[in-house]
């Protein structure tokens, strides 16, 4: 069995929702073209050129809500096993819950950067995620005040 090289570049898992959280998530690009790293969001109507791998999307209201989830789930694993990835990296939402768990459970670095669109209120992904979470990173300092483990990153607008 060939062992993994200490050397490696750290690899780096991004994920997120459509829409703003995606595109929150895009301005990270940063990160992977210093260090080793793909994308995962959800698939629309719109091309996208930056995911790598692309999930249902899934929203509370939808009645197929749980069988969406649990094929995400399952095709998270697939993707972890896959891309094995070090840190996971996100601004939400529901996708990125199945890679939140994993992070947990393998002990890798997680790292959620609350949504820009939130001001006054706490989001349920950060409240939910912020327990294990590495690095939480909020973009306004009225956010701070949600959250115990909260740091101000700035706006990544």
């Amino acid at each position: 069995m060939k062992k993994e090289s200490h050397n490696r570049k750290p690899r780096l898992c991004l994920v997120a929702s459509s829409g703003g959280h995606w595109e929150q998530l895009k301005k990270l690009k940063i990160l992977t073209d210093k260090y080793d790293g793909f994308y995962v969001t959800e698939k629309t109507k719109f091309n996208e050129t930056l995911g790598n791998y692309f999930m249902f999307q899934t929203d509370l209201k939808d009645k197929l809500m749980p069988l969406k989830m649990l094929w995400n789930g399952l095709y998270a694993i697939f993707i972890w096993i896959k891309e094995r990835p070090d840190f996971v990296i996100t601004t939400g939402t529901m996708i990125a819950y199945p890679f939140y768990l994993m992070a947990v459970v393998f002990g890798k670095k997680f790292v959620f950067v609350e949504t820009f669109g939130r001001t006054n209120m706490p989001t349920v992904a950060g409240k939910m995620m912020e327990k294990h979470s590495d690095l939480f990173i909020v973009q306004w300092e009225s956010q701070k005040k949600f959250y115990k483990k909260a740091v101000y990153g700035g706006c990544l607008y």
